[in-house]
């Protein structure tokens, strides 16, 4: 009775060390992807480009929220500085909006001192996949490869990732002004939220609204 009551504890074992295994290799992805998440953040790259992209962010009636004006005049600045001669405005519309996220930051632009053959907006997408889509397309009928991305510092990986999957060369350099970057706690939430939403499109190829995970206060599309 002894023996065949022993003879589950080595199973039981493997299980037990499998279960552990799994949980810290999937430790080790979660931590290691958030890592780099701030790492990525922290990076600012000028390299000359075709084309600085700006990634949408909310809009009211044409005037940029905080969030998005404060990418409008970082990208304004690499501009200046000769990083690119052209820059990219992209994101879609919501229901009932008179203008898209495109145009909104086309017209700031414009209006504070690019020249409007040096500004090119791309109004498609609701979501950050969507929106290099269609700037890619836009750009490659152009012939431009290569782009500066300008976003928040934690959305830098995950749209990097995709701006390469969609066709370009692509590089950050992020904003470090705005809500979005003003207080600890908020950071944080914002290297979380990055960090599930960079995990599941890595697995599927996918935006991360597609399962609800929403894009929100004015922040990327």
């Amino acid at each position: 009775m002894t023996s065949v009551e022993a003879r589950p504890r080595p199973v039981l074992r493997f299980v037990r060390r499998l279960l552990v295994g799994v949980l810290l290799m999937g430790a080790l992805v979660v931590g290691g992807t958030g890592f780099r998440v701030w790492q990525v953040a922290r990076v600012d790259d000028r390299a000359t480009a075709d084309v600085v992209l700006v990634l949408g962010a909310a809009q009211y009636a044409g005037t940029p929220s905080d969030v998005l004006e404060a990418r409008l005049r970082h990208a304004k600045n690499l501009y200046d500085e000769g990083v690119a001669e052209h820059i990219l405005t992209t994101g879609g519309n919501q229901p009932g909006d008179t203008y898209t996220e495109a145009e909104a930051g086309a017209n700031w632009l414009t209006a504070n001192g690019v020249p409007k053959k040096a500004v090119l907006g791309v109004g498609e997408g609701n979501d950050t996949l969507g929106s290099l889509r269609a700037a890619s397309k836009a750009a490659a009928e152009r012939g431009w490869h290569t782009a500066v991305i300008v976003s928040d510092p934690w959305h830098s990986l995950r749209a990097r990732t995709m701006a390469e999957d969609v066709g370009f060369e692509a590089w950050t350099s992020p904003t470090h002004s705005g809500p979005i970057v003003q207080t600890r706690q908020t950071q944080i939430r914002y290297i979380l939220y990055e960090t599930a939403a960079l995990l599941y499109y890595r697995m599927t190829n996918a935006s991360a609204d597609q399962i609800g995970i929403t894009e929100d206060v004015g922040a990327d599309k």
